[in-house]
């Protein structure tokens, strides 16, 4: 009797999507965006690259939905917490540790606006934001201006611990040299600056963070207020 040889599985028909992402997200970390391309996520995935293009056309899709996974995956990760504020404060801290432990991804998110990974950022802000009781014609402006600083303070710190990673420079060593060359800048053109210079050598990046969080959400409720006592008032 004769019978059929076993057929092989085709390499491109065991290669899922998620596959491709997790292995992307691991070229990212270890390489930057410079290192993602498709010959090298090939040999890591010891395939063809057109496997791959089954499932992702360009590398902008990919390097999206690789920030989509991690933006998804802190979402996910976010402990609700008992007030709006406390779950704002929240998936604030999750996506600064995300961005930090990931530097890849702030510069992934401004080349995607509006697309997936803003959108689970922005809806998992705005329910919080209405459930603060935030007008509806003010809801946008207070997503907006916690979205922006989220991002816009997690990347540069993000891009800060890059730089210093790749010139071999230690956190304490830069602050301590930050600290010293504030410290000499003339007094009468920078009293501030100058004033925060002993500052500089024990800041915690992480605190600051959240204290800029809860100083915009500190401005929320006192909008909110004014406003309450304006509807009383007339």
């Amino acid at each position: 009797m004769v019978t059929k040889a076993r057929s092989t599985p085709r390499r491109e028909d065991s290669l899922s999507r998620d596959r491709i992402i997790d292995a992307s997200i691991e070229l990212l970390d270890s390489s930057g965006e410079g290192g993602l391309t498709f010959r090298a996520l090939s040999e890591r995935l010891a395939t063809g690259p057109g496997a791959i293009y089954w499932h992702i056309a360009h590398k902008s899709d990919l390097l999206t939905a690789a920030s989509d996974t991690i933006i998804a995956r802190t979402v996910a990760a976010t402990v609700v917490g008992a007030t709006p504020q406390a779950t704002i404060r929240a998936l604030a801290l999750g996506m600064f540790d995300a961005i930090d432990a990931h530097p890849w991804v702030g510069s992934a998110l401004a080349s995607a606006p509006g697309q997936l990974p803003i959108v689970r950022i922005v809806e998992g802000i705005g329910q919080q934001v209405h459930a603060m009781g935030v007008p509806d014609r003010q809801q946008w402006a207070a997503v907006s201006a916690l979205l922006s600083y989220i991002l816009g303070v997690g990347g540069q710190n993000a891009a800060n611990s890059q730089f210093a990673r790749t010139q071999g420079i230690h956190r304490a060593d830069f602050l301590q040299g930050l600290s010293t060359a504030w410290s000499q800048l003339d007094a009468a053109e920078y009293p501030f600056a100058r004033s925060l210079a002993g500052q500089m050598r024990t800041h915690d990046d992480r605190a600051d963070f959240l204290a800029g969080i809860d100083f915009i959400l500190s401005g929320i409720a006192s909008q909110q207020s004014r406003l309450a006592k304006n509807v009383v008032t007339t």
